[in-house]
């Protein structure tokens, strides 16, 4: 490839696990450490397949994850006179650390999806009317994260024909040139399924420079991917001025 992507961009190690967290709908308060480290590591060789270059915050957690485990595999420590334990659980921080950062992250995602007048200058909350407008849909549309799409472009690369990844593809193709690609589609069907969007191509090369591209766009915020409900089609489409 030669083009690799600093995931710390887009998201970071704290938002993999409350990834993880929701999508196991584990109770934050007794995270089962043994499940969730073995996710967490199994994420990060997913990312660095689609050469994601990850950062040394994911490594970090990746030991403190481990380190606690340890500790869980541990006797449970005797109480004292008064019935206290000697030690707390080994999670409690950790647990702390991923509430509070929750709190940030719910208040800057709800300031980042007002317009740019509302998220410099503020005005007057849109009124119940206004927000009613939507309803009526049989399916909410769930918008995907980065590690929605590791996994669903994980799944992909992991079809290929191994094979296929000892051939010499001469065809050449910059990272721009793929954005501008799929914003001139996106241009003019408003918004395509992954399927569509490759076109049924099967060079592990082009796949990743899709994702790749993907990715920019949804920083840039000039994309939104979505799919219907939890395990609906997903599909990407631009995102409309207000």
């Amino acid at each position: 490839m030669g083009y690799e992507v600093k995931l710390e961009i887009f998201e970071g190690p704290l938002d993999l696990l409350l990834h993880l967290i929701k999508k196991n709908e584990i109770n934050i308060y007794d995270i089962p450490i043994t499940l969730i480290t073995e996710q967490y590591l199994s994420h990060i060789e997913m990312m660095k397949s689609l050469n994601l270059d990850v950062a040394g915050e994911y490594l970090v957690l990746a030991a403190t994850l481990i380190h606690i485990k340890s500790k869980m595999l541990l006797p449970s420590p005797e109480e004292n006179l008064e019935g206290e334990e000697y030690e707390a659980d080994p999670r409690s921080e950790l647990v702390m650390q991923l509430l509070e950062y929750e709190v940030f992250k719910e208040a800057a995602t709800q300031l980042g999806q007002r317009p740019l007048l509302e998220r410099d200058v503020f005005k007057r909350g849109s009124s119940a009317e206004e927000k009613n407008v939507d309803e009526g849909k049989d399916e909410i549309d769930v918008d995907l994260n980065v590690f929605d799409l590791v996994e669903a472009f994980y799944r992909i690369i992991s079809t290929l024909d191994k094979t296929e990844l000892m051939e010499i593809d001469m065809e050449k193709m910059s990272l721009t040139e793929k954005i501008n690609e799929i914003m001139d589609r996106l241009a003019e069907k408003k918004k395509m399924t992954f399927a569509e969007l490759l076109g049924g191509q099967l060079n592990k090369r082009m796949i990743l420079y899709t994702f790749l591209a993907i990715l920019e766009l949804m920083r840039l915020r000039m994309i939104r991917v979505y799919q219907a409900g939890s395990f609906g089609v997903i599909r990407v489409a631009l995102v409309m001025e207000k």
